[in-house]
């Protein structure tokens, strides 16, 4: 198991930047895939970025070329570099670990953090 805390969050205004800190309770380093997804208001949750055990990385379209997912294993915590953030990004920001238990994969999830793009 694992417990993942998101940090970093808030209020931003257009064209700006923020970095979200996801904490694991636990080494990352065998944990098969993190990554972070979102949800607007009215929305389902989706993905934003992931990055697997083996360091290849995956981008929602919307996000490619603004957002960068990163890891510290040394810290136990995986980040979302955001750029040029507008005003369709605002979403509460979830962490995501996904860990193979025996014959199983089972996902973990932080409680999120609040993003607000707005002028």
């Amino acid at each position: 198991q694992v417990q993942l805390v998101e940090s970093g969050g808030g209020l931003v205004q257009p064209g700006g930047s923020l970095r979200l800190s996801c904490a694991a309770s636990r080494s990352i380093v065998g944990i098969n895939a993190m990554g972070w997804y979102r949800q607007a208001p009215g929305k389902e949750r989706a993905l934003v970025a992931t990055m697997t055990i083996g360091g290849l990385t995956n981008y929602a379209d919307s996000v490619k070329g603004r957002f960068s997912i990163s890891r510290d294993n040394a810290e136990n915590t995986v980040y979302l570099q955001m750029n040029s953030l507008k005003p369709e990004d605002t979403a509460v920001y979830y962490c995501n670990a996904k860990l193979l238990e025996g014959a199983a994969y089972n996902a973990y999830w932080g409680k999120g953090t609040l993003v607000t793009v707005s002028s």
